[in-house]
């Protein structure tokens, strides 16, 4: 049997969503620069994916720009705000848990002569709304948080934060990292006060490579790639049209009978925690199910390594990951679990399940009784 329980790193891409992206590369491949028929048809599959996406959000379509991902969308965010506001101030602040799409340009900005504070979080990995608060000053231009956190599920308040910026300081540009959260809450920017959104496509049955960065149209941001002018001249390159057009269908299916999926997914999320809590020396991190994600559990098997417990489990047909996907060759402890308070061995030994609507009851009590299996084993075997 086996079981893909590693979604937050990728999702298969799903088999409408492959079909058109197969059928634009193979038949409808013009440039949508180009001014002939097959250059009109192109821009028609953009025009129709920014539209879809839009409507998830309840945005313009001109607000919508696609990227290569969610690393772009996130590296644009920060530096193309931070240049264009720099005047008004340098001052911009993220959180401890941030993925590194986010600490890192925040780290260059930082060079560049920004000043960048990092919010502390609590033991289940949340900010705390009043530190955020004190943490404003005159000269902030830019906050920026995820949405969900990609290694433990914990869901900061975003919405709180956003009409609270709005109300008191509007100024301010808000960025949410939603890569793990679109396509699993229903996000309104314009209702809640975000000023930028980075999404993923792989993260929701999409293509990998493509991405887009929604932008509120009085946000005041430079472009940090430059060419021949596309999208509006914010982001050049040769549009990814095969890219793009599936991203829209993707999003389009994600937000479909949404609440019926989450539903799903919280269930299976409760099965493989409850299973979880009768294993010996099991330490889940993060918040306790429906306070967290729907679709990501975070767990310690102590007296294991990670990366002994992940191949022991692949070899079962089992796939999980050792922590964030895009750090998993880094030999470097992982920051979410460090400043939500895990002790070496609990980072040592932590192991990553997430799922999606494709996942069954059947494979979450598989991979149950495999590491009730295993796990007496594997620990003989670390202690001889």
């Amino acid at each position: 049997m086996e079981a893909y329980l590693d979604n937050a790193a990728t999702t298969r891409c799903s088999r409408p969503v492959c079909e058109l992206v197969m059928k634009i590369m193979g038949e409808d491949y013009g440039n949508p620069s180009s001014m002939h028929q097959k250059g009109v048809e192109a821009e028609r599959y953009m025009r129709e994916a920014a539209s879809r996406i839009a409507a998830t959000l309840k945005v313009s379509e001109k607000e919508i720009f696609f990227t290569s991902g969610g690393t772009e969308s996130n590296n644009w965010a920060l530096i193309g705000t931070a240049m264009a506001n720099q005047r008004r101030g340098k001052h911009l602040i993220i959180t401890q848990v941030e993925h590194p799409a986010v600490s890192a340009p925040a780290a260059w900005l930082k060079d560049q002569g920004f000043e960048v504070m990092a919010l502390s979080v609590d033991r289940e990995g949340r900010i705390s709304l009043e530190d955020l608060k004190k943490a404003v000053r005159p000269d902030t231009i830019l906050i920026s948080t995820m949405y969900v956190n990609n290694e433990i599920g914990a869901v900061e308040p975003v919405e709180e934060i956003g009409r609270w910026l709005k109300k008191e300081h509007p100024d301010v540009i808000y960025h949410v990292d939603a890569i793990q959260a679109y396509g699993k809450y229903r996000i309104y920017p314009q209702k809640t006060g975000i000023d930028l959104l980075s999404v993923s496509g792989h993260k929701l049955h999409g293509p990998k490579g493509i991405g887009f960065l929604y932008i509120n149209k009085k946000v005041k941001i430079s472009p940090i790639i430059w060419g021949g002018g596309q999208q509006g001249g914010m982001r050049s390159g040769t549009d990814n049209v095969p890219g793009a057009a599936g991203l829209g269908l993707a999003a389009m299916k994600a937000y479909e009978n949404l609440e019926e999926k989450t539903e799903y997914l919280y269930h299976l999320k409760e099965l493989l925690t409850e299973g979880l809590d009768e294993i010996e020396q099991v330490v889940i991190h993060g918040p306790c199910c429906r306070e967290g994600a729907p679709h990501i559990v975070n767990a310690s098997f102590l007296g294991v390594r990670s990366e002994v417990l992940l191949h022991a489990l692949e070899d079962k047909g089992i796939y999980v990951s050792a922590g964030s996907a895009c750090s998993t060759h880094k030999k470097s402890k992982s920051p979410t679990l460090t400043a939500a308070g895990a002790d070496a061995k609990e980072r040592e030994s932590a192991v990553r399940f997430s799922f999606s609507d494709e996942n069954t009851e059947e494979e979450i009590r598989y991979t149950l009784e495999v590491l009730k299996e295993l796990l007496p084993l594997l620990r003989r075997y670390t202690r001889s």
